[in-house]
């Protein structure tokens, strides 16, 4: 399983992680949200993306979300009576020609059959967002907003999908193409939209009301986006920036094996991962041969 990968981590990759004059890595210029959260799941992975760059292209799925994203960047950046769906529709159309030549979406060397239920999932998560709001409604400030500030003590980059004005302030929202997450997980995922949040308020001075998911045809998750909700993710950002100078300092990115490896693009590379990927074929060979000894 991939985390989402954030543009941010495009617009300077020589600044998310390096190999200093002493042979250890060398702490990032800056950190993202997606550079954090891999470092959070595990530092090794971290490593493996940031330090050595090994390739990690996105798998179909990260495409899909990304051809969403780009085809309702374009509805909203158009002025509200433009922002129908037969107006996404001319835009993916117009879109479609960037993504099928790009190499990422190349290399999935998709059939006839499987790239009409690529662009096929693509629209359904377009349209999903009329189940969620009425895009001629909302009263767009930005779009692929770049910020780069400092929020507390760490150099900070990200991209917010939109910033929007509702009647009593700012709202940053942030489009998922993804299953929407349970009431137990939400708060994790919300920590993306509340650092925006608050390095919108940092380069602004005005602090968002709000800050949302947009689960294209699912659901909204939100939530208030106070100076003590804010404070509380930067405060976690910190850490885990402090965390990266110690392990760049040592060299050192443990390893954390469990269920994602078999979705880690680096496994083969981790002795580790190999190992927890081992173990679970031959739980699940186990098992399956039990049960079919009971149906036997």
């Amino acid at each position: 399983m991939q985390l989402e990968f954030d543009p941010a981590d495009m617009l300077d990759p020589a600044g998310v992680g390096a190999v200093g004059a002493h042979g250890r890595p060398s702490r990032p210029a800056r950190l993202s949200p997606s550079g954090a959260a891999t470092f959070e799941q595990c530092p090794r992975r971290w490593r493996f993306r940031y330090v050595d760059r090994l390739p990690d292209p996105p798998g179909e799925d990260a495409l899909v979300g990304t051809f969403a994203h780009r085809v309702l960047e374009l509805l909203m950046m158009r002025a509200p009576a433009r922002r129908s769906k037969e107006d996404a529709k001319r835009i993916a159309r117009a879109v479609w020609p960037e993504v099928a030549e790009d190499d990422d979406y190349r290399e999935l060397e998709l059939s006839d059959d499987e790239a009409r239920a690529f662009r096929w999932r693509a629209w359904q998560a377009i349209e999903g967002l009329w189940r969620l709001e009425d895009p001629a409604q909302v009263e767009v400030e930005a779009t692929e907003e770049q910020v780069s500030v400092v929020l507390g003590d760490v150099p900070f980059r990200g991209v917010v999908d939109r910033l929007e004005r509702e009647a009593d302030g700012l709202v940053v929202s942030d489009y998922k193409s993804g299953r929407a997450p349970t009431a137990r997980y939400a708060p994790a995922r919300l920590r993306q939209v509340l650092l925006y949040a608050a390095a919108i308020a940092e380069e602004t001075g005005e602090q968002p009301v709000r800050a949302q998911l947009l689960y294209l045809g699912q659901k909204t998750v939100a939530t208030a986006s106070t100076p003590d909700e804010t404070g509380g993710v930067v405060e976690q950002l910190k850490s885990t920036w402090d965390a990266i100078a110690d392990a760049c300092e040592v060299d050192d990115f443990a390893a954390r094996p469990g269920p994602l490896c078999g979705y880690c693009s680096y496994a083969e590379h981790c002795p580790e991962g190999r190992a927890e990927n081992l173990r679970r074929e031959e739980s699940r060979a186990a098992e399956d041969e039990y049960l079919m000894r009971l149906a036997g």
